[in-house]
């Protein structure tokens, strides 16, 4: 067995142990290179084959850490964000990142079916978990539908709340597209990632209650922390009516 190798499974047994816990930082790569007497390269390999195993995470410029089960976010009918974070345990914060007004892209355009060159309001929020950054959320919005959406604090909001409260509007995903890239620069300092870490893209579109699609949003997922689950919302609506009947 390579020695790479017998290194991963030694630090596996350690971490099924309980000696390295969920959150804990391991030894640096100069530390275990010295406590297994090999060089750093051989100890990159076995973090690298760890890490692919879901049981380790790598956040840049902080180190390395043991894992935890990957936040499960289910892609169905309704955007829900937050309740499904605070339906797992999880505590969530926001920073935002900008809240702008921008003329409609091309793209942003065709996505909201207004005119290249309306006013949209733009609001990118990065997404926290128990502390860790999990993602980036872009989103636009129509000012012709929210004039005013720029003046509220968006820190502590949930959008979908936002939008229920403040303009009776429910939050309906139409449609989602989800894609694997590379992390951009910028993104990857945001997600502590270091550069050329796989994330997971995933745009949107969705619509009220009357069918007005009210936001075009791309958010960018740590892949290392999120597993996406899409529902099929109508035999979740099947499996409602039989249960009333028994």
């Amino acid at each position: 067995m390579p020695v790479y190798a017998q290194i991963a499974n030694e630090l596996r047994q350690n971490i099924n142990q309980g000696v390295y816990q969920v959150g804990d930082k391991l030894p640096t790569e100069n530390q275990l290179s010295e406590h297994f007497s090999v060089n750093r390269h051989t100890v990159r390999r076995a973090i690298a084959l760890l890490k692919s195993e879901g049981l380790l995470r790598v956040d840049q410029g902080r180190g390395t850490f043991v894992a935890g089960i990957p936040i499960r976010y289910p892609i169905g009918k309704r955007v829900r964000y937050n309740a499904t974070m605070t339906e797992q345990g999880l505590e969530m914060s926001f920073q935002l990142l900008q809240a702008i007004e921008i003329p409609a892209s091309l793209v942003v355009a065709n996505n909201l079916k207004v005119s290249c060159g309306d006013k949209v309001a733009l609001i990118e929020r990065l997404t926290f978990v128990d502390d860790q950054p999990i993602s980036i959320s872009t989103g636009h919005f129509p000012l012709s539908y929210f004039p005013n959406i720029l003046s509220f604090q968006h820190k502590m909001w949930s959008i979908s709340q936002l939008l229920r409260e403040v303009y009776g509007c429910d939050h309906i995903r139409q449609s989602t597209r989800v894609s694997a890239r590379v992390v951009r620069p910028q993104d990857a300092r945001l997600l502590r990632l270091p550069l050329n870490h796989p994330i997971l893209l995933a745009e949107s579109i969705n619509v009220d209650q009357d069918g007005r699609i009210i936001e075009y949003g791309i958010t960018r997922f740590r892949g290392d922390r999120m597993e996406l689950v899409f529902e099929n919302e109508l035999l979740d609506t099947l499996n409602s009516k039989r249960s009333s009947k028994l």
